[in-house]
């Protein structure tokens, strides 16, 4: 049916038999394309396309919350490549299959004629052998795709025993996808630690999971912070006993401090580390350890092997021992790191335009860093969330993590800027979630968060408007796209301009 190499795809919640699929592909010599099971036709069908894919693996279905929604469907109507579909429950398959797509118990029984040593065979393969393809969030064209090689999984493995002291034995929980970075990752760290793999079928966001977390005996739990925020909003662990947890980790974007402290007492104060990397790193460059004091919300060093400078606005990097703000410059020599993409240049992407430090060509991530007096990184966001307000420059995660504390009844907030259609200085809004069964308005929020960022921030920054909304857009690995509330506020400064 394949050839060794062929990319085979998988696009399932991560089941058990997810997790099967996906290690098998690798083990037979093939590489794994995994795909977010929350894409639309269109993203799937990009991405089997970029990839190349010769089938795919999905479910009939996906169900959360005792109801059904369709997968097989969106598989379809994304590509005519050959399917093997996996029942979300029971022995059947709820839909009808096109006549090349193949039912999961009839996979796996073409191989019954077979001697059970001849069932397979592990594929040995160079170092530098392709086994999965990822993809970059994909918010404007074509996702880049990302090729992981046999060296990615040993980098995962390895800083998470160097940085989160993952040890053989240890039950290791992370809510997550195999189509998002943390899937992959979660996975080879885990399993080449020795670790023990625990996996929810449901929502993270309810008590369910708090429970599954505590009867699991789960010792490892990664969390995003959104799901902390609402964790501790909803109250919805009360009362559970999560003290078997030694540590947690964090990513995916900027902690909130008090929400850190809410989640670290869960667990008798255990510590959090936080961790901050990319696709194309296979790993995290910053992270937190347990052999130096811990921050909450911050990180305490490079991570494993790995190493960085802070640029100021000229390129120039700051000192090591100097407080500042600036862009991140990684250091090229970084193991598991891609050295190639497969739709796009990645001299061009990663390295081109950035500066030389000590005969190095540093590398390109995008993340705008803050060293504090005391050594600790804070990440202020992404380079292009980057704001001037007045001619002063601020990072759209430092006016949230104020807002965020200016009024009970805000649960979340984003902060994006943009200049009028007419010209003139950058404008200041504020998006706002409040949290379930409060109502406020937004005049006296903007009031209050004026308030808050000049006294904590800056005296010259000043809130124009705030829009309060039910949810924000994020991307599939629950990313915030400040993107799209920025490209709302400013149709909405184009409008006013023609009042």
């Amino acid at each position: 049916m394949f050839s060794k190499g062929d990319a085979i795809a998988i696009d399932m919640p991560m089941t058990v038999n997810a997790v099967i699929i996906y290690l098998a592909i690798v083990y037979a010599g093939f590489v794994v394309v995994a795909i977010a099971d929350s894409f639309a036709p269109k993203e799937i069908a990009t991405r089997l396309r970029v990839s190349k894919a010769k089938a795919i693996f999905t479910q009939d279905c996906i169900v959360r919350g005792g109801r059904q929604f369709p997968l097989y469907s969106r598989v379809i109507e994304a590509s005519p490549c050959k399917a093997i579909v996996v029942p979300a429950i029971g022995k059947d398959v709820k839909v009808q299959l096109r006549k090349q797509d193949l039912l999961w118990i009839d996979f796996l029984s073409s191989v019954d004629s077979l001697p059970r040593e001849k069932y397979s065979s592990a594929a040995y393969l160079p170092a530098d052998s392709m086994i999965a393809i990822l993809f970059s969030s994909g918010t404007t064209g074509d996702p880049k795709a990302i090729p992981w090689t046999q060296i990615s999984p040993i980098r995962a493995a390895g800083e998470a025993w160097a940085q989160m002291n993952l040890q053989a034995g240890d039950i290791y929980c992370w809510p997550t996808n195999l189509g998002w970075v943390m899937g992959p990752i979660l996975l080879f760290s885990c399993l080449l630690n020795g670790g023990t793999l625990a996996l929810y079928h449901g929502s993270p966001l309810g008590r369910g999971f708090g429970k599954f977390v505590q009867d699991a005996g789960v010792a490892v739990l990664g969390t995003v912070p959104s799901l902390v925020k609402t964790w501790k909003s909803t109250k919805c662990m009360e009362g559970l006993d999560w003290t078997n947890i030694k540590s947690f980790a964090s990513t995916g974007e900027a902690s909130n401090i008090d929400d850190d402290l809410w989640l670290s007492s869960k667990a008798y104060y255990k510590p959090i580390i936080e961790c901050c990397g990319g696709t194309e790193l296979s790993s995290s460059y910053i992270q937190g350890n347990f052999l130096q004091p811990q921050a909450f919300g911050a990180f305490s060093s490079a991570s494993m092997a790995t190493g960085f400078v802070i640029l100021d606005e000229d390129g120039f990097p700051y000192p090591d021992d100097q407080a500042c703000i600036g862009e991140v410059g990684l250091f090229p020599l970084y193991m598991g790191a891609t050295d190639k993409l497969l739709n796009a240049d990645n001299e061009e992407v990663y390295f081109k335009g950035m500066p030389v430090y000590k005969g190095m060509n540093l590398r390109r991530h995008g993340d705008i860093l803050k060293r504090t007096i005391g050594g600790y990184i804070v990440v202020q966001g992404r380079a292009d969330d980057t704001m001037n307000l007045g001619g002063i420059k601020t990072s759209s995660v430092e006016i949230e993590r104020v807002c965020d504390q200016a009024d009970q009844s805000v649960l979340e907030t984003a902060a994006v800027s943009a200049a009028p259609a007419n010209g003139g200085p950058e404008q200041l809004a504020i998006f706002v979630v409040l949290k379930e069964g409060y109502k406020s308005k937004p005049d006296m929020l903007r009031l209050k968060f004026s308030r808050a960022i000049q006294t904590n921030l800056n005296p010259l920054f000043k809130v124009s408007i705030v829009k309060i909304v039910p949810e924000f857009p994020r991307t599939a690995s629950n990313k915030l796209l400040r993107r799209v509330l920025r490209d709302r506020f400013k149709k909405d400064l184009v409008l006013q301009s023609k009042i």
